[in-house]
């Protein structure tokens, strides 16, 4: 239990799948108040709300394509006429969408990977920013990637220069937002195994052939992203910010 957490509002979007999911269960098993945004996941975001209601906690599912400019910013909307106040973003949607290689990249697959990555994450932090400095210190955690630190496996171009840009935009938002009390980090998740990115996107041979070249000798789990996006949110009171944390078992440092 993070008791810094208790009462907080927190916004997670794509937080009813996957990596998304673990991070609104951990953030409700810390006593926040959540806001879960999804875009295909109903069942799972209403049954992450009845979870957070049970432990007497505030909680709302809201649908929406993020990279339309007016749903994101109604996303914030909302979120404060359900629950209050915003204390923390969590920026967690994304995707790879598909694997295409640069001799095979259309122009608008380019601009769908960015949007669905990169914009969209620009809207819901413009529309949240306003909110978050009503507040004496605010956070938001940006959800990057390993791709973005080393390119990415074939054909995930589009994709890894999306995620190397969050990593810049997150640098680039801390200096600008930190006059308001507002940390901005990041994490960047390596192999993570049972979500349906690398379900639908990671075969086995290439997990294996990932796996064999981890110091820790195994690939992780949602839980482990969860506890770190946990972790940098609530620091309220800590000297973290602009900092990416790596999360792949040491195969990869910088």
């Amino acid at each position: 239990m993070n008791t810094k957490l208790t009462g907080k509002n927190v916004l997670i979007t794509a937080g009813a799948q996957g990596i998304g999911e673990a991070i609104t269960k951990h953030f409700i098993d810390s006593g926040a108040n959540v806001a879960i945004h999804y875009f295909s996941s109903a069942d799972t975001a209403n049954k992450l709300v009845e979870y957070a209601q049970s432990k007497g906690q505030k909680a709302v599912a809201l649908s929406g394509d993020l990279t339309d400019e007016v749903v994101a910013n109604s996303l914030v909307e909302q979120t404060i006429t359900a629950l209050g106040s915003l204390h923390i973003l969590i920026n967690n949607a994304g995707s790879l969408v598909d694997r295409k290689m640069l001799n095979d990249m259309d122009t608008d697959f380019w601009h769908k990977v960015m949007d669905i990555n990169l914009t969209s994450m620009m809207f819901v932090t413009r529309a949240a920013a306003p909110q978050l400095a009503k507040h004496k210190s605010s956070s938001i955690v940006n959800l990057a990637s390993l791709a973005g630190r080393k390119g990415g496996h074939p054909g995930s171009l589009a994709y890894s220069t999306s995620k190397g840009a969050i990593l810049t935009l997150t640098r680039a938002l801390s200096s600008e937002l930190g006059p308001q009390g507002t940390r901005v980090n990041a994490v960047a998740p390596g192999l993570i195994l049972g979500t349906s990115f690398h379900n639908t996107h990671t075969t086995k041979a290439s997990a294996a052939q990932t796996i064999a070249g981890i110091p820790i000798q195994r690939a992780g789990d949602s839980d482990d992203v969860a506890r770190a996006v946990v972790y940098l949110a609530s620091e309220y009171d800590g000297f973290i910010t602009g900092a990416t944390l790596d999360i792949n078992g040491g195969v990869y440092n910088m």
